[in-house]
């Protein structure tokens, strides 16, 4: 049996042995892992309201139309059916959290398909399923219940499914012309719409909030020392060090005896050789560095290339600027910002240059931009470079930003 030493060593160690902390998924990914709903409850609530909202307009048009029926029991108890599942809805929206078990989505669905059913079999004698459609039109609009808790191409796809069953019962029952087919088209669109432009805006929401997370998080290296650890390094340096306080306390208190077993002492030369990589890594990477590789959206787009550590020298007014810079670049156009790539280099330092505050070093920053033209910057951008310093701009097979910047020498600190 394993003591709580050994358990505790372990696990630190064997989380830290499958790669180092640059490798595995980004910080916004663990902010925004399941359990996290991103606020897309309140969508949930405002797609009930808009369902609530459409279903009591088609219920005034069930009641208008009631006497046309040939049978009015149909499209009555397909009514109750809706309300019983829009009750059920909201009290299910209110209980499962974010994510809606497939037993109860299938069951949706399942109440659903019948009301269509049942509005179908009542105004199917009429011969104009887009006049009459009422019940089964508020369907198409409860599968939004399910737009925040169900993946997107679940929701679409039986949106697509009460369409074509729609477009099969026009095509059978209603002649179409010049005054009916409108009306048909007009049925057919609020029955898929309603779920495809929900998913949209959901996925949307959620891009937006995941990017605005990734930033923040990414922001806060601007005030970080010269060289410093990550925010990832950072929970694990605090894992080492509890796990190096319980071995010293087991020793100190005689749990652990002296000289140490073999197997404890290989897994304390594993925890002090951790510790000291951590302690080697504080000393070579940058603010930058951790600002790029921590990022979901900066990790897959940009290269980063600062052989000297020269991006510590920067103050927090430029790292704000090229920060803001890069993130403005890769954001401001999510249609096209997949296929942007930016390669940042900065140095090697070659020059100083007198200032009105003494001698500054004068940090050469390259950066290369591909997938845009110098069009289709926002002027912004360009308000954000110039707070790193002068800069000129050339357009060869991507966009060269030349920027120098002006940073204290440490040398004269």
């Amino acid at each position: 049996m394993t003591s709580p030493l050994e358990n505790t060593l372990g696990v630190v160690i064997g989380k830290r042995g499958r790669g180092t902390l640059s490798r595995v998924p980004r910080a916004v990914r663990q902010a925004t892992q399941s359990g996290a709903t991103l606020g897309t409850a309140h969508l949930g609530m405002g797609a009930g309201i808009v369902c609530a909202v459409q279903a009591l307009f088609g219920f005034g048009v069930f009641l208008s139309h009631f006497g046309a029926y040939p049978q009015g029991a149909p499209a009555a108890f397909a009514w109750l059916l809706f309300a019983a599942v829009f009750v059920g809805a909201i009290i299910v929206f209110r209980t499962v959290g974010e994510r809606l078990p497939t037993w109860l989505f299938g069951a949706l669905v399942l109440a659903l398909a019948a009301i269509v059913a049942l509005d179908f079999i009542a105004i199917w004698p009429l011969g104009d399923i887009g006049g009459y459609a009422t019940a089964s039109v508020s369907a198409g609009f409860g599968l939004l219940f399910a737009i925040t808790l169900r993946k997107p191409a679940e929701v679409i796809t039986v949106a697509a499914i009460f369409g074509a069953a729609f477009i099969i019962a026009i095509v059978l029952t209603t002649p179409l012309d010049s005054e009916s087919l409108p009306r048909q088209i007009t049925v057919v669109s609020l029955v898929v719409l309603p779920a495809v432009i929900g998913v949209l805006v959901v996925r949307g929401f959620r891009r937006m909030v995941q990017v605005e997370l990734d930033r923040v998080l990414v922001q806060s290296t601007v005030s970080a020392p010269r060289y410093a650890v990550g925010m990832l390094a950072s929970e694990e340096l605090a894992r080492l060090d509890l796990a190096a306080e319980k071995l010293l306390e087991s020793v100190a208190t005689g749990r652990v005896t002296l000289p140490l077993e073999p197997a404890i002492a290989s897994q304390a030369a594993s925890l002090a050789t951790e510790l000291r990589l951590h302690l080697i890594e504080g000393r070579r990477e940058t603010w930058l560095h951790h600002a790029v590789t921590e990022s979901e959206l900066l990790g897959r787009s940009v290269t980063l290339t600062d052989q000297g550590s020269l991006a510590g020298l920067l103050d927090p007014v430029q790292r704000d600027g090229l920060l803001s810079a890069v993130w403005m670049l890769l954001s401001e156009s999510p249609a096209t910002s997949g296929n942007r790539k930016i390669e940042l280099q900065l140095g090697p330092v070659n020059r100083t240059t007198q200032t009105a505050v003494g001698h500054r070093l004068v940090v050469p920053i390259r950066m290369t931009i591909t997938g845009v033209s110098r069009n289709r910057i926002e002027p912004s951008t360009w308000g954000a470079i110039s707070r790193v310093g002068n800069y000129t701009v050339s357009q060869n097979t991507g966009l060269d930003v030349e920027i120098e910047c002006l940073v204290e020498n440490p040398a004269s600190q």
